[in-house]
């Protein structure tokens, strides 16, 4: 059921499982059809229709429509008739079809008309039917389109119509010949026999085309197979008569390959019921014709999508489905279509006997296979097989079932591999997809849908009928592949769908319809070939793995992982497991067992002897091949899929195998988890009976991220108890497509087991209580109790304790494992144990003495005659006496006598199994039929006598003297290590016999194992108890030493040397991971309390005079010099992040409807520009670019990962990478590199400044000179320009860096960002840039620490940073430029100037007021532009000096800010104080004289506005003008403080919020003594240069002047309170739905279309097409150059249609995932689940996060170039 999403919004689906999904090609909505859905789900608009009477419409309303339509109608086809020029009109014309051109101009031309049509099925019901009456009017259609009247155009394209039929290979029977109809089917239908390969047309077009696809065939190959053509078939096939205009609409509409606009228009139409019908009767009775088009069509892949999403309307209706069904033979075309539609493609199989096979399967290369084609056909035919009606139908019409099984049989042994022996193969087919995909759509999801129906005791009958045809196809296969009893050598082909069809019926029969088995099994001889073929699948299996088929290239291991793939195994691994479950339950165990070990090539390897020889098998792949049987073994008789259990045990057991191997998110558990027997228990996917069972066995781990970057998905882990209880591992081996998560289960199981104490060491896989098997197949335990089977597990016990070779822990444990399993099954009473003696003495020459496994294990063997080498050490010794009674024979000479082979029924020899499989398989055949004797061939059974004839084997007779029980007792002294170390435990408990069932012996390794399998042997039989205790009384003898043989020494050797190779790696990597301990301190972001990143860099001991820097390059230590100058690897990128600092706490939302608009007005950037630009107004240019920073967007940020290199180094290594052509995703030509250290990206070395440590712990010491001399030093050393410690006169390799290092500085942000000054490449805009760089990194690092100090010490952003190297080469260039002494902002500062306004020309713009500048700016200008390195107590005499212009800025600010009352009131108090003793540090005298001072000039005459009115409401008190007051300051010491930790060291201190300002002002030097905070004031702080009133007094002066002449503008100039909010990106919305709606339709403002790909940036908020052309500029597309303007190179973008989000930084883009998840925690990339989507607060944080840490480059790694194509 599908709905658009307005009915779905409109209508009640709270708590519902639903998907969304953009339908590609239109559709038709369900809403208000009752048919489909309940009426309680219809939307408000459709339920008040269903209610209401809808009114008629008047009759003359619709008249001028019933009159036009027709004509319009028949207009339509005749431009379509027109159009289409068939190929081959004429004989042997041009033969190539109409190009695609001319029919998409024709379209293009009729786009109009059928638009028409479409709008006209939007107006509605009565519309609807009128357009229903016209189209299906025979009258109209015959009136106006037959071409007999008089009008010659109508003629013509009557002509044209025949023509196209004709040429589409359809037969028009004349009117006139109606009686003759019949024979003018047939005669069409013998003349399409006779067409070439099975081409179903006459048509001489579609004859050549086939002979084209022939021709690359090679004619022999090509075998066509004749259909029981009858005249009914012929007919679907050929014969198209139109009687009404929507039937040759339709004809067209597939003529034309299903044009989009037509497809819609006929699919709107739906609504109509009686159209409804028609059309579907329509599309029936064009069934035929549409495969044929489709067949040849170029573009099957959309046509295939068109036809779909028709034929889903229509078929998902039951109702309508089986009307056709009855009135159309709708089930019979569809196979017959499908049946022709194979033919085309079919080959002779190669399977068996090549030379005389007669049976043909499809062609997996030929482009009906490969690229799906029959898609379309095979989905409608599962739709309408899902309704019951339909599929009863088809399971009771015995023609139909037999036309399918022939279907089905086309696809029986496909894609047949052969084994390459020789060399590898040339060219790796890759037709297996093609084949897996037929087998899966078109035989294996008909056959569930049958299966669904045949589910109770009434349709028994189905099944039998399903069953019958089966086995007489499968017989017919047999039959034409030659098949007798021995499968052909070095051949498997992984399909066949007759044997799964079998099967499944038979497991559903059992199941569900209480069906006897025996009654529907065939005879032995069936049983027997049919377990053949997919027995040879499980042992190639095998063979693959073990690498014997690797000349075969990847191909092979691919169709291996696709058979037991999760899409794949129910329908392909699990059915022919069970089959062989069905046939071993039937058949001789024997004769079941040694067939097992003939196909996996083992047999050899079963011999007692230590050496032996494997004819058909080489040493290396033995024991992959040994594993491989026994592992099969165990599945085969441990799996209860279909032998009983129920389906939430199947569910669950499914759930917890892929579970144990990794932990798994909900979808991908979805999809792994097979749909098909039970569809997730009875309900879709998502239904509540998975999600109980899920929550049941497994536990949810929300979704993290990890430090490295990469994002976690909402997991699901096994429950403990589910490990303890549950853990499965023969279900985990069976559904592993890789066999390293077989190893991942296992390493989970350890893990958990160690966690929980359970057991320590190194587990093995625990045994897992069976499901009981259901009565039918009681008969395949009788494996566990057959003598072969035991003879193999001793042999094997045996070989495994005398350290033989080729056998590994999995075999030991496989066999263990088959113990237990015996032992669980057996049902040997204690009464019968004295008998078995008895028995034993009549039977002594067998190798034991019955088939139950308990007494066989007591039971001694003394000596065994083997086959071996002569070379076998084995050979020397003599015979014993009592050989010939106990010893056992196994060399079968065929001379021998039948009745001591039937004797030796057992023997653990190759050629004693395979004599008595022969033999069996023989009695069978002469039982069952006399001919079939003389078909056995003689030189297959020779094959296996003739190794016997091999001169250099010889018999040796070996003493054994063991039993089973005393082999696991060794067994478990050779695992310990120890001699005796079995003691029985009911020695200490006889409890321990009566519950067997302990949890000690439920996890642990090989000898719990055998500990638990020694106590279940003694629980179930007194003898063994007593036989176990004999053998533990006596001394066990020591195991025989093993021979080294020189192979092994060599081995040996190679594990010594290895294990010495490992111990070297170790040391290595140890050196290393200390060598890297600093990198990663400083790289992860783990926050450490160090100081700041270079005082790590320097040597922390106070004698050495030069820091010391290690080069990661040459790894050599030592300092930096001018000559050979060490660098900081640093990234510079361009930074937009303080610009989006918002001056309000709300953050900002996403818009997600037209009301929503975003402004940038409010942001940091925007404000600070208006700021520049009115004062570049009226002031002097030069002293604006003094007066401000810029860099708020684009600002360079400078980071470094904390290694150094000697700048050289760095050159060479550069070169290197730049010869190095596998580059990943960085550029070497813009200077990118990764530090050759820790990986980090960066793109420039930052010079270290030769300083000593020295120098800098001087520097600290306090001189105690007077604030005056120190502001004249200050004076003296700015005059003193251009004399550096190094001198720029000589060029040194120093300066020459620096100078690099700072163009790359420039060039890293965009030169709109660089110029601010009204005359370009002014030396003032450069000036203004450098101590600009230094504000922005400042700013930065305040923000990374939550835009305050209070944390203090160093963090993160400390780490990264490195302002100490950067200053150094800021302050160089910065004292290049010479400052005017005039206007040195210095002297203005500290200097009571004379009036100098008279002397000012009135022509020049002014200087910019002290007020009016930025005092952190003017800090920095001080500051670079003394000479470095700087002495601290010049640094706080600087800071002292721009506090007191600070504070003086705040009290201007204040006043304005506060009511005229208030300030009359302000100004009077403070004047009565103003003679106190501490005026001058007392805020409200300086308030008062501010006040006084302002109020001589304009300031204030302004009328008050209304937003100051609406402030100044708010009381002001003496506490909250302090708080004011210090609020203003605080920006400037958190910048202040921040330079001075990193310019002279020392700790940041940390304070609680409250206490800042005055911890931060004690740090800088700026209170003489500490105060207590309650008294304290900010004022207390100020150190006035001279008297203060005459400074405020200067300084007020300038603004009253230009109040004068500007009033408008004062006030709007002064510095403002700066109150920014920390960057953050735009708030998203709970629900993804509302983004997705909102955005998915919007249009672009730029090109005002709706983008294909739309994207926001979550940054501001606008609007963008990614990838659109529509908004090119420049080459550059809208994403890339949206990123350059809104962050400097650096976007955020959400794209709409796939919820992720992609980075682009510079030149480079990545994928940096979704913040929103579904319920279970997991993205949906792209959409395509549709799954409800949620925001995940936490992934959206660390997005921020990496924003404004401006860390992409680090954390994410898939980075790569977008060519400016985003």
């Amino acid at each position: 059921m599908s709905l658009c999403a307005e009915c779905f919004h409109q209508g009640e689906h709270a708590g519902h499982d639903y998907n969304m999904f953009r339908s590609q090609a239109g559709g038709a909505c369900d809403c208000g059809d009752g048919n489909v859905m309940r009426e309680a789900g219809f939307c408000k608009r459709h339920r008040m229709k269903s209610s209401s009477n809808v009114p008629c419409v008047p009759k003359d309303l619709l008249m001028m429509s019933e009159l036009v339509l027709p004509q319009f109608i028949f207009s339509l086809i005749q431009y379509l008739r027109e159009g289409y020029n068939e190929p081959g009109m004429f004989e042997f014309a041009s033969l190539d079809l109409p190009s695609e051109k001319d029919l998409h101009r024709i379209l293009q031309m009729l786009e109009p008309h059928v638009s028409f049509l479409e709008d006209l099925t939007k107006m509605g019901g009565a519309m609807r039917s009128v357009l229903t009456q016209v189209l299906t009017n025979q009258q109209f259609y015959k009136d106006l389109s037959s071409g007999v009247g008089e009008n010659a155009c109508a003629k013509k394209s009557h002509e044209k119509y025949l023509i196209a039929l004709k040429g589409s290979g359809l037969a028009f029977p004349e009117d006139k010949l109606a009686c003759g109809m019949q024979e003018q089917a047939s005669g069409t239908s013998t003349l399409a026999i006779q067409g070439l390969a099975g081409a179903t047309t006459s048509g001489q077009g579609e004859s050549s085309d086939e002979e084209d696809q022939d021709g690359s065939q090679g004619v022999g190959k090509r075998k066509r197979v004749k259909l029981s053509s009858s005249t009914k078939d012929q007919s679907i096939m050929d014969v198209l008569k139109h009687k009404c205009f929507l039937e040759e609409l339709l004809f067209w509409t597939i003529k034309y390959e299903f044009p989009q606009k037509m497809v819609t228009f006929l699919l709107n139409m739906l609504p109509d019921q009686d159209y409804k019908i028609a059309f579907t009767k329509t599309f029936v009775q064009h069934y035929a014709f549409i495969m044929k088009t489709l067949k040849k069509s170029h573009e099957s892949d959309t046509m295939s999508n068109r036809i779909v999403h028709i034929s889903v309307q229509l078929f998902s209706n039951e109702e309508l489905a089986r009307q056709v069904t009855e009135e159309c033979q709708l089930l019979d075309i569809m196979v017959t279509v499908l049946l022709y539609m194979m033919e085309s493609c079919l080959i002779k199989s190669e399977l068996q006997d090549e030379e005389n096979s007669l049976h043909v399967v499809v062609n997996c290369g030929e482009a009906l296979l490969k690229n799906n084609t029959y898609w379309p056909l095979v989905s409608d035919f599962i739709n309408i097989l899902s309704h019951q009606s339909v599929a009863k139908k088809f399971l009771e019409d015995h023609s139909l079932l037999v036309t399918w099984m022939n279907f089905v049989s086309f696809f029986q042994g496909m894609n047949l591999n052969k084994r390459e022996l020789n060399e590898h193969v040339e060219f790796e087919s890759q037709t297996y997809y093609a084949a897996f995909a037929a087998e899966l759509e078109a035989c294996a999801q008909p056959m569930w849908g049958l299966l669904s129906h045949c589910k109770v005791r009434e349709t028994q009958e189905y099944t039998r009928n399903v069953v019958r045809y089966c086995l007489e196809a499968l017989q017919d296969w047999f039959d034409a592949i030659n098949f007798v009893d021995e499968p052909a050598p070095n051949q498997v082909t992984f399909h066949l769908p007759l044997h799964r069809y079998y099967a499944m019926f038979l497991s559903k029969a059992v199941k569900c319809q209480e069906l006897d088995l025996d009654s529907i099994l065939p005879d032995q001889e069936m049983l027997m070939k049919l377990m053949i073929h997919p027995l040879q699948i499980q042992a190639s299996l095998s063979e693959i793995h073990s690498n014997m088929w690797v000349r075969n290239g990847l191909q092979i291991k691919g169709q291996a992982m696709t058979y037991v793939q999760s899409h794949f195994c129910n329908s392909m691994i699990d059915p022919d497991i069970y089959l062989l479950q069905v046939c071993a339950s039937r058949l001789d165990p024997d004769y079941f067992i040694s067939s097992v070990f003939e196909r996996f090539k083992v047999v050899d390897l079963l011999t007692m002897a230590s050496q032996h020889q494997n004819t058909v098998l080489d040493s290396e792949h033995e024991r992959s091949m040994l594993e491989g049987a026994l592992t099969f073994l165990v599945i085969l008789l441990s799996l209860r899929l279909h032998l009983g259990m129920t389906d939430d045990e199947i569910l669950r057991a499914e759930m917890v195998a892929q579970l144990c191997m990794n932990d798994r998110t909900h979808s991908s558990l979805l999809d792994l988890i097979p749909e098909n027997p039970n569809p997730k228990s009875g309900i879709v996917p998502g239904s509540l009976s998975f999600e109980s069972m899920l929550s049941a066995v497994a536990d949810f781990k929300a979704p993290v991220f990890e430090p490295g970057g990469s994002m976690q998905q909402g997991m699901y882990t096994p429950k403990a108890d589910i490990w303890d209880k549950e853990f499965d591992p023969v279900m985990v081996i069976l559904r592993t497509v890789y066999r390293r998560d077989v190893q991942s289960a296992m390493d989970r199981y350890t893990a958990f087991l160690k966690q929980s104490g359970k057991f320590p060491g190194n587990p093995w896989p625990p045994y897992k209580k069976r499901t009981l098997l259901h009565p039918s197949y009681k008969g395949l335990m009788k494996l566990l109790h057959c003598k072969t089977l035991h003879i193999v597990l001793f042999t094997l016990l045996y070989k495994i304790l005398m350290d033989h070779q080729n056998l590994s822990e999995h075999v030991l444990c496989m066999v263990l494992y088959l113990i237990e399993l015996g032992l669980e099954d057996s049902q040997e009473q204690e009464s019968d144990e004295e008998d078995s003696v008895g028995e034993h003495e009549r039977c002594h020459d067998s190798w034991f003495p019955s088939s139950n496994l308990v007494s066989n294990m007591r039971h001694f063997i003394n000596y065994v005659r083997v086959r071996v080498p002569e070379t076998a050490p084995e050979v020397k010794r003599e015979p014993p006496a009592s050989t010939s009674s106990d010893g056992l024979a196994s060399s079968q000479s065929p001379r021998r006598s039948k009745s001591l082979q039937r004797e030796n029924s057992g023997t653990a020899q190759v050629f004693s199994l395979v004599a008595e499989r022969r033999k069996k398989f023989q009695e069978i055949i002469n039982r069952n039929s006399s001919e079939a004797s003389q078909v056995v061939r003689p030189k297959t059974s020779m094959k296996w006598s003739a190794p016997g004839a091999t001169p250099q084997l010889t018999t040796a007779i070996l003493e054994i003297k063991e039993s089973i029980l005393s082999l696991l007792i060794k067994l478990h002294h050779k695992l310990s290590g120890k001699q005796n170390s079995y003691y029985p435990p009911w020695f200490d408990d006889m409890e321990v016999l009566i519950q067997p069932e302990i949890p000690k012996y439920s996890h642990g390794d090989g000898m719990t194992a055998v500990e638990r399998i020694l106590l279940k042997a003694a629980v179930q039989s007194r003898l063994n108890k007593r036989i176990i205790e004999e053998i533990c009384r006596k001394v066990t003898p020591p195991v025989p030493p093993k021979k080294i043989s020189p192979a092994e020494k060599k081995t040996l050797d190679k594990e010594e040397r290895r294990q010495k190779a490992r111990e070297r790696q170790q040391k290595l990597l140890a050196e290393f991971a200390s060598r890297q301990k600093s990198f990663m301190e400083t790289a992860m972001d783990v926050e450490l309390p160090d100081a700041d990143i270079a005082m790590e860099i320097a040597t922390s001991e106070q004698h050495v005079s030069e820091a010391v820097y290690d080069c990661v390059i040459c790894g050599q230590s030592g300092p930096s010099t001018e000559d050979r100058p060490t660098g900081l690897v640093v990234l510079l990128q361009a930074s937009s992040v303080l610009g989006q600092c918002r001056n309000s706490t709300e953050p900002k939302k996403l818009p997600t409807s037209e009301e929503e608009q975003i402004y940038p007005s409010d942001t940091c950037a925007a404000v600070h520009d208006v700021r520049l630009t009115t004062l570049q107004r009226y002031f002097k240019d030069s002293s604006c670019l003094q007066a401000v920073s810029i860099g708020w967007e684009g600002g360079v940020y400078v980071q470094t990962c904390g290694h150094t290199l000697h700048i050289d180094c760095h050159k060479s290594y550069m070169e290197s990478l730049r010869n190095d052509q596998v580059l990943q995703g960085f550029s070497v030509d813009k200077g990118e590199f990764t530090c050759p250290l820790c990986r980090q990206f960066a793109n420039s070395v930052l010079p270290c400044y030769p300083g000593n440590n020295v120098e800098r712990s001087l520097l600290q010491c306090h001189s105690n000179k007077s604030m005056q001399d120190l502001i004249k030093e200050v004076e003296e050393l700015q005059e003193q320009l251009g004399t550096f410690p190094v001198s720029i006169s000589s060029e040194t390799n120093l300066s020459k860096e620096m100078e690099s290092v700072m163009k790359d500085i420039k060039s890293t942000t965009q030169k709109k960002y660089t110029d601010y000054s009204k005359t370009p490449g002014s030396p003032d805009n450069d000036f203004l840039f450098m101590y600009s760089v230094a504000r922005t990194n400042l700013e930065l690092e305040l923000v990374h620490r939550g835009g305050n100090l209070c944390l203090g010490g160093a963090n993160t952003a400390g780490k990264r940073s490195c302002l100490n190297q950067l200053f150094h080469v800021l302050a160089m260039h910065m004292r290049l430029y010479s400052i005017d002494s005039a206007y040195n902002p210095w002297r203005k500062l500290t200097q009571l100037m004379q009036d100098r306004n008279s002397q000012m020309s009135s022509e020049e713009l002014p200087e910019v007021p002290v007020l009016y500048r930025d005092v952190s700016s003017l800090l920095l200008i001080q500051i670079l532009t003394m000479p470095q390195p700087l002495c601290k107590e010049h640094f706080t005499c600087i800071v002292k000096v721009l506090f007191t212009l600070l504070y003086t800025q705040a009290l201007v600010a204040f006043s304005v800010k506060c009511s005229a009352e208030d300030r009359v009131a302000w100004k009077n108090s403070g004047a009565l104080k103003k003679n106190t003793s501490n005026g001058e540090k007392s805020w409200e005298v300086l308030l008062s004289h501010v006040i006084s001072e302002l109020s001589k000039g304009k300031m204030f005459e302004e009328g008050e506005t209304e937003e100051l009115a609406m402030v100044s409401s708010s009381v002001w008190t003496p506490d909250s003008i302090e708080g004011y007051l210090q609020q203003f300051c605080l920006p400037f010491l958190r910048i202040t403080c921040l330079l001075q930790h990193h310019l002279f060291g020392g700790e940041l201190p940390s304070c609680q919020e409250d206490e800042e300002f005055t911890v931060l002002a004690n740090c800088l030097g700026l209170l003489s003594s500490f105060q207590s905070p309650h008294q304290f004031t900010s004022a207390s702080c100020l150190d006035w240069p001279v008297p203060a009133f005459n400074m405020i007094s200067q300084w007020c002066l300038e603004l009253a002047s230009f109040a004068d002449r500007h009033a408008e503008q004062v006030k709007v100039l002064l510095v403002q309170e700066p109150k920014w909010d920390l960057p953050c990106l735009l708030q998203l919305p709970e629900n993804y739905n509302t983004i997705f709606q909102y955005y998915h339709r919007k249009t672009c403002t730029v090109c005002t279309k709706v983008p294909k790909d739309p994207a926001v940036c979550l940054v501001c908020g606008t609007f963008v097409c990614l990838k659109g052309l529509c908004c090119k500029q420049q080459s550059y597309c809208e994403c890339v150059l949206h990123s350059q303007n809104c962050g400097a190179g650096t976007g955020i973008f959400l794209l709409i249609n796939a919820s992720v989000i992609i980075i682009i930084r510079g030149h480079r883009f990545c994928l940096w995932g979704s913040v929103y998840l579904d319920a279970h925690g997991e993205e949906d990339r792209d959409l395509r689940r549709g799954k409800p989507l949620y925001i995940c607060k936490e992934r959206y944080k660390v997005l921020e996060q990496q924003w404004v840490s401006h860390t992409f480059d680090h954390i994410n790694k898939r980075w790569g170039p977008h060519y400016n194509g985003l």
